[in-house]
C-alpha cells in the first residue's frame, strides 16, 4: 500500500473561495467587510512569513486586513494595551496575536485579554469551555482544518479510533473534543503514555501534534490509517548545502507513506488549512457581532 498524498493546499484554496463567496454576500446585501487584525511581537523570520502570508490571503477573500508589529522588547502591558484597543475598534472582527511571544509576556494573559468574540483562533478559556460543552463557540483553526481533512480521507468517522499524540491546548485537546463530536473512540497520548507505537497502532485516524521530528514511525501505524500531521521541525539538511535545513513534520513520512491509506505532507498538508479556517473563522466572527445569519458555515 502507498497512501493517498493529501492535497492541504487544494482543500484549503477551495475553502477560501468559499469564504471569499460570503465576504462578497455580506459586503453587497449588509454592507459588512470582515476585519482581521494580527499582532507580531518581535523579528522571528518564520513568524513574519506567516503573518505575511495571512495578510495577503485575507485581502484577497475581500477582508480588510490590519497588521501590528511591535518590537521585542515590547512590555506585557503594552502588548495587552494593544489588544484591549481592537478590542474595541468595530472594524476589527478577529484578533489574533501571533504566538510565541517574547518571554517577558504571559501568552495565557494575552489569551485571556483578547475579547471571546474576537478570538478567531479559539483559544480564550471562553471559547475551549464552549467546544468542551458542545456550545456554539470559535473552534481553534489547526484543529477544525484537521478534522475536516479526517472526514474527506476517513469517510463516515462514526465508531472510528483516532489516537492523538500531543496533548496542548493549541491542537491536541480541541481536536480530541471535535473528534468526540464525530462520534470518535478518542484516545490522547502523550509524553508520559506506556508503549506509545503500540496505542497508535489503534488508530483508524492518527493525528501527530507532539512538536518532535519524525517521532511516528511506519510501524506505529496500523494499514489503511488516515495519518494528519501537525508537526512543523526544522531538521538539518546537509545534502542542500552546509548549514541549511529542511522542513519535517512529526512523522516519518517516507516509512508511513507505505501503510497509511492517507497522509498529510508537511509543508503542504495541514498549514495552508490553518490559514483557511482563520479566515472562515474571521467572517463567522463578524456576521456574530452583526447579529447575522452566516452565509459562511
Amino acid at each position: 500500500m502507498t497512501a493517498q498524498i493529501i492535497d492541504g493546499k487544494a482543500i484549503a484554496a477551495k475553502l477560501r473561495v468559499k469564504v471569499a463567496g460570503a465576504v462578497d454576500t455580506l459586503k453587497r446585501d449588509h454592507d459588512l467587510t470582515p476585519g482581521l487584525a494580527v499582532v507580531l511581537v518581535g523579528d522571528d523570520p518564520a513568524s513574519q512569513i506567516y503573518v505575511r502570508n495571512k495578510g495577503v490571503q485575507t485581502k484577497e477573500a475581500g477582508m480588510n486586513s490590519y497588521e501590528f508589529v511591535m518590537p521585542s522588547t515590547t512590555s506585557e502591558e503594552e502588548l495587552l494595551t494593544k489588544v484591549r484597543a481592537l478590542n474595541d475598534d468595530p472594524d476589527v472582527h478577529g484578533i489574533l496575536v501571533q504566538f510565541p511571544v517574547p518571554n517577558q509576556i504571559s501568552q495565557q494573559k494575552v489569551i485571556n485579554t483578547i475579547d471571546p468574540e474576537k478570538d478567531v483562533d479559539g483559544l480564550h478559556p471562553l471559547n475551549a469551555g464552549r467546544l468542551t460543552s458542545g456550545l456554539e463557540g470559535t473552534v481553534p483553526c489547526t484543529p477544525f482544518g484537521c478534522v475536516m481533512l479526517a472526514k474527506q480521507f476517513g469517510g463516515d468517522l462514526n465508531g472510528k479510533n483516532a489516537v492523538i499524540v500531543g496533548r496542548s491546548n493549541l491542537v491536541g485537546k480541541p481536536i480530541a473534543q471535535l473528534l468526540l463530536n464525530e462520534n470518535c473512540t478518542v484516545t490522547i497520548a502523550h509524553s508520559r503514555t506506556r508503549d506509545l507505537p503500540s496505542v497508535c497502532r489503534n488508530a483508524d485516524i492518527l493525528v501527530a501534534a507532539v512538536g518532535r521530528a519524525q517521532m511516528v514511525k511506519g510501524d506505529w501505524v496500523k494499514e489503511g490509517a488516515v495519518v494528519i500531521d501537525v508537526g512543523m521541525n526544522r531538521i538539518p539538511a546537509p545534502e542542500r548545502g552546509e548549514g541549511k535545513t529542511r522542513l519535517v513534520g512529526d512523522v516519518d513520512f517516507e516509512a508511513v507513506l507505505q501503510q497509511a491509506s492517507a497522509i498529510t505532507p508537511v509543508p503542504g498538508g495541514v498549514g495552508p488549512m490553518t490559514i483557511a479556517c482563520l479566515l472562515r473563522n474571521t467572517v463567522i466572527a463578524a456576521c456574530r457581532q452583526s447579529g447575522i445569519d452566516c452565509p459562511a458555515h
